[in-house]
């Protein structure tokens, strides 16, 4: 199968409402999981930190839109989410940590090839969306981060 059929075809069925897909053709086999939503639990430091920010009737909830909103960094690509450089590694990153644009947060494994993960924000990691070693689709959103 030719790259170009190979990428439509990863495309489709990420863009479907299938949650597998197997293909076999002259010896080639092609096995495509999507991973379902999951709901994402708030960290108990941060559940804290935001009940205590909250304020009863007329006060400002821009400061828990600003924590809950944040900005996502989603998958360039198709493929399985790590978030350490090895098993025996620790993460590059984890809830709480200050990024810097352009660090690495997690590797997405795609055809046999190691795609770096990069933050686009400077701020703090408030959600990590992601489990290491499941499958992710393109555009699936993998890290909330939000700004300091």
């Amino acid at each position: 199968m030719e790259v170009e059929n190979l990428i439509k075809l990863i495309q489709t069925v990420s863009e479907s409402e299938l949650t597998g897909f197997k293909y076999e053709e002259k010896g080639m086999k092609l096995h495509l999981t999507k991973q379902r939503k999951k709901v994402s639990k708030v960290p108990k430091e941060e559940a804290i930190y935001l009940k205590s920010k909250r304020t009863d009737g007329e006060g400002d909830h821009s400061e828990d839109k600003r924590k809950l909103s944040g900005n996502l960094v989603k998958s360039p690509l198709v493929g399985t989410f790590y978030a350490a450089p090895s098993e025996d590694a620790p993460p590059f990153v984890t809830v709480g940590d200050l990024v810097k644009k352009g660090q690495t947060l997690a590797i997405v494994e795609a055809m046999k090839l190691m795609n770096e993960i990069e933050s686009e924000y400077d701020g703090m990691v408030a959600e990590i969306l992601a489990e290491n070693g499941q499958p992710v689709e393109y555009g699936q959103p993998l890290f909330r981060i939000c700004p300091q």
